[in-house]
């Protein structure tokens, strides 16, 4: 590949008064964003040079054509120190139709959507920028992310990557991406408004007015199991989510989960068996096999799924300042509980009084396989995802219903997930078909 110039650090206004300035010589150029494994980059570069050998093609799932409209400026052009960027899509190799659902938003309509990113709006903050809802000229409710000041590549990368990544899923527990915005200083994104707030508020705050129900907590688990079964499993190449923790996950108006932030993910080849990355994460959900190694493997979002469901069945944090150090990490205190014989003593009085024992047990026993600290003896997320759905099952009929049509799941050898359109089935030994046009669904009644 040759490259004869780059992203510059002048302003628009300063580069348009050199003589040499690529507007005027070219009529169009492309941004080409290659994902390699751990690797985001973003290259600005004429197209009649790039020599493009046969190793890229092998990755050409990642790749986007991006139309740069050179006369658009970056922000308001005259006051950006960080140069010129495309504003627009103009064609992607990723599968048909996924591409058209990102809608490119202007950072007028996003200003006047969120009132000037007015503090009223906020819906919550984190370490990599700050959700704000807002509302479309059409009336659509939506969040919008705002990140923090691109002020090294790393941060630009995650941004880029949550596009990549989002833009290859479609599944009913992991949040949408509806588009983005190109035109202001730091990079913005829009997704679906999911209005009752993260799971972790619903788990943990003592003021709720509406606490979730045993029943609602493991539908909750599944849901989450399933969304993680289909990273691992049903999408092309597999997705490590990177970061799973209660505050990802977002609860519906119907309490249904759905899985968020893949700022830090990672796409992984089919005949690869981990990840060697810098360590990434949130302390009390970190896979200790990952903090040691560096090696991420899809055990590690076992593993980090099991502390959610501690979560859901103790009702605590995963780390706690209030006890003694020892006793601080959730997951510790909850192994030590089952290899006790206590474990009632950890249990949400909320769950431990309404709930089935022989069901919460269960889930107990499920959440302590994926707490393993030997890897290799974690249950995959399709083998959770099968126990959880299987749990729900034995309380309600095998049937599933949508639009007035009932779909049969068989249980036992193997598990069948359905939706009207599409039906894939995960087996022992065997190996899941992709479909990532057609989410899992399990409205069970």
């Amino acid at each position: 590949m040759v490259i004869d110039w780059v992203i510059g650090n002048q302003t628009c206004a300063e580069a348009q008064n050199q003589v040499n300035f690529p507007v005027k010589k070219i009529a169009r150029v492309f941004i080409l964003i290659l994902v390699l494994e751990d690797t985001v980059a973003a290259v600005l570069m004429d197209t009649r040079e790039i020599r493009i050998s046969d190793q890229v093609a092998m990755v050409g799932y990642y790749v986007w054509w991006l139309q740069v409209l050179l006369q658009a400026r970056f922000g308001d052009g005259s006051k950006s120190d960080t140069g010129c960027i495309a504003l627009s899509f103009k064609k992607s190799v990723l599968p048909t139709g996924l591409v058209e659902k990102t809608r490119l938003f202007t950072a007028k309509e996003l200003l006047k959507a969120t009132d000037q990113f007015n503090k009223s709006r906020i819906l919550g903050r984190g370490g990599r920028g700050t959700v704000y809802k807002g509302m479309l000229s059409d009336g659509k409710i939506v969040a919008v992310k705002k990140s923090t000041l691109v002020s090294d590549q790393n941060q630009l990368e995650q941004f880029i990557n949550e596009v990549v990544i989002l833009t290859q899923i479609n599944h009913r527990n992991v949040v949408k991406l509806l588009g983005c915005c190109l035109e202001t200083q730091v990079p913005l994104l829009v997704y679906e408004f999911i209005p009752n707030r993260t799971l972790f508020d619903n788990i943990h705050d003592p003021f709720s007015e509406f606490p979730i129900t045993w029943d609602m907590r493991l539908r909750i688990a599944s849901e989450i199991a399933a969304a993680l079964a289909y990273l691992h499993y049903a999408t092309s190449i597999p997705i490590y989510h990177r970061d799973i923790k209660s505050s990802n996950i977002l609860v519906d108006e119907n309490y249904k989960a759905k899985v968020s932030d893949f700022g830090t993910s990672r796409s992984v080849a089919t005949d690869k068996t981990h990840l060697t990355t810098l360590v990434k994460g949130t302390f009390g959900y970190l896979d200790p096999e990952y903090f040691q190694s560096s090696h991420f493997t899809d055990k590690s979002d076992v593993y980090s799924f099991g502390v959610v469901l501690v979560e859901l069945l103790s009702g605590q944090k995963p780390i706690s300042s209030s006890i003694d150090e020892d006793e601080r990490c959730l997951a510790k205190r909850f192994l030590l509980s089952m290899e006790g014989n206590y474990l009632n003593k950890i249990l949400d009085p909320k769950i431990s009084e309404k709930g089935n024992d022989e069901d919460i047990f269960s889930v107990a026993n499920l959440a302590y396989q994926c707490l393993n600290l030997n890897g290799k003896k974690r249950p995959t997320t399709k083998e959770v995802a099968i126990e959880l759905e299987n749990i729900m099952l034995s309380l309600r009929p095998m049937t599933i219903q949508r639009n007035s049509q009932v779909i049969n799941i068989e249980v036992g050898g193997s598990t069948t997930f359905s939706d009207i359109n599409s039906t894939w089935t995960i087996s022992d030994g065997s190996k899941t078909l992709p479909s990532e046009t057609n989410p899992m669904l399990y409205d069970t009644v």
